[in-house]
């Protein structure tokens, strides 16, 4: 089937393009929602979880403390690949699994870290990036998450740099205060082309 990786730094607005993407028919396969709901309660990989870190780090309905966590992977950089090499090979699995049972003309994959990842680029037919200013980032989510601002831009710090995704980039939607007619607008444009790229390649 042909694939879209959908990507962008953190309060870019990749869902909001998502839910555009995903309302004109796109499959959606969000790998930060199973990246949710693998550390939920009951999730695949709450019990590894909590035999590598303790059970400091499960909070008390069964998922993953993401706040202690998060503090603990930005400090130890052995802790964030222990914590990925848990949850990756699940995420892919996952993401394998929805993407076999996509109903839709072509299925939109939305990868946080496409870019940094490696090996997403070589998964997908084409790149589409959500693009702002690195200051409407810190302002969207420190609003959206009531985070500090020494938080977002740490966040933004260990993503990649706006230069490389755009320089990944097969299309790019600016997502920098437009109007939300001018997106839907952008959106129809390029999911009218996806379509014909997808039927190209049937």
């Amino acid at each position: 089937m042909f694939a879209v990786g959908l990507t962008g730094g953190i309060g870019s607005g990749k869902t909001t393009v998502a839910d555009l993407f995903a309302a004109r028919g796109a499959s959606i396969v969000d790998t930060d929602l199973i990246a949710h709901r693998i550390t939920a309660p009951g999730g695949l990989a709450m019990p590894a979880i909590a035999q590598a870190f303790g059970p400091d780090y499960v909070a008390a309905d069964g998922s993953l403390d993401r706040a202690k966590m998060r503090v603990l992977v930005f400090s130890d950089d052995d802790a964030k690949r222990r914590l990925e090499a848990i949850t990756h090979p699940l995420i892919r699995a996952e993401t394998e699994r929805e993407t076999r049972d996509a109903r839709g003309a072509y299925v939109m994959h939305v990868v946080p870290l496409l870019v940094e990842s490696g090996n997403w680029k070589g998964r997908v037919n084409r790149v589409l990036v959500v693009d702002c200013a690195v200051a409407t980032q810190i302002e969207r989510v420190m609003r959206r998450n009531g985070f500090a601002r020494e938080q977002v831009e740490a966040i933004i710090a260990r993503q990649a740099s706006r230069d490389a995704r755009l320089a990944a980039a097969d299309d790019v939607i600016v997502n920098d205060h437009v109007p939300r007619d001018a997106l839907a607008a952008h959106v129809d444009a390029l999911h009218q082309r996806y379509l014909a790229y997808a039927a190209a390649a049937k």
